[in-house]
């Protein structure tokens, strides 16, 4: 029998199917030392990065289950099913959930020249111009794409989609007033927001964040709207229920720290925490959202 006081007796990874340094690796690092401190056994971050998060999550999900290989992986888990033909795992299969770790929701920001003190100002624009006022975003199907297409649909609202090759040119053209608006995280727009170069009208999720607390969520106009990247820590299928338990439960304490408040907040993110079953029921949900949002929007699997 899997007693729970076995675990851990050896070193545990955590993968991080990203590069160094974004909010995926913080949440994963500020969560390694903690249960290095509290379970008595080294945990190392492992960065594996490449082929849209995939090479990273697939490794995770085809390694033995036995706790001593974990995952810390963003929204990516999920929309990757629907973004592609071919994804190497089953988001829901090949996992067992741990904990939602943390959210960070995008802000939507504007030119100074569009016509909009608020999001409800924003729409109405958008409704009176349908199809001429442009947005851009880091490319097809990326997480700021599929938010305005929630939005769009949500709002039964008509804009220009312009697709750049990443996050940065676009901003620069919304700076610009070569285009109207994006999607953007918080540690992008923050900057350009402070030093009024664009205004922010809402943020995706479903509350004020510490990072923008003047910024009101988008379903104060639209409600039900929610659109958020996550972070959250899964182990492969299988592994012993003991194991999964203790590792919420301390994964619950380290989120509760000042420190992970304070080291997400420069990424616009907040700590979470959640029990297992609450974190399987979002990522099924978000399968199904995403899946209406982009066959909305005609986007096709590559």
């Amino acid at each position: 029998m899997f007693a729970q006081s076995d675990y851990p007796s050896r070193t545990v990874r955590i993968v991080v199917p990203s590069p160094p340094g974004g909010g995926t690796d913080i949440v994963a690092r500020v969560l390694a030392q903690h249960f290095s401190k509290t379970l008595g056994q080294s945990f190392v971050v492992e960065n594996k990065p490449g082929a849209g998060n995939m090479i990273g999550i697939e490794a995770v999900a085809r390694s033995a289950p036995d706790g001593y290989t974990l995952l810390m992986v963003p929204a990516t888990l999920a929309l990757n099913s629907v973004l592609y033909k071919k994804v190497p795992y089953h988001p829901i299969r090949d996992f067992a959930p741990i904990t939602l770790a943390a959210t960070a929701p995008l802000v939507l920001i504007v030119h100074p020249s569009v016509p909009a003190q608020s999001l409800g100002e924003f729409i109405a624009y958008a409704k009176r111009e349908p199809g001429k006022m442009s947005y851009g975003t880091a490319g097809i199907g990326t997480a700021p794409h599929l938010c305005m297409e929630l939005l769009k649909s949500m709002a039964g609202i008509d804009l220009l989609h312009i697709p750049y090759k990443g996050t940065a040119p676009a901003a620069a053209d919304v700076i610009s007033g070569q285009i109207a608006a994006m999607f953007a995280t918080a540690l992008t727009a923050r900057p350009m927001i402070d030093s009024g170069r664009v205004r922010a009208l809402a943020v995706s999720g479903t509350q004020r964040v510490q990072a923008l607390p003047r910024v009101p969520p988008v379903t104060e106009t639209v409600p039900g709207y929610a659109a958020i990247q996550w972070y959250g820590l899964l182990a492969p299928a299988g592994t012993p229920q003991p194991v999964i338990a203790r590792l919420n439960a301390e994964a619950a304490r380290s989120l509760k720290s000042d420190e992970m408040r304070e080291r997400l907040a420069a990424d616009g993110a907040e700590p979470q925490g959640s029990t297992p079953e609450e974190f399987a029921a979002l990522i099924k949900s978000e399968l199904e959202k995403w899946g209406r949002v982009t066959r909305a929007a005609g986007i096709e699997p590559q």
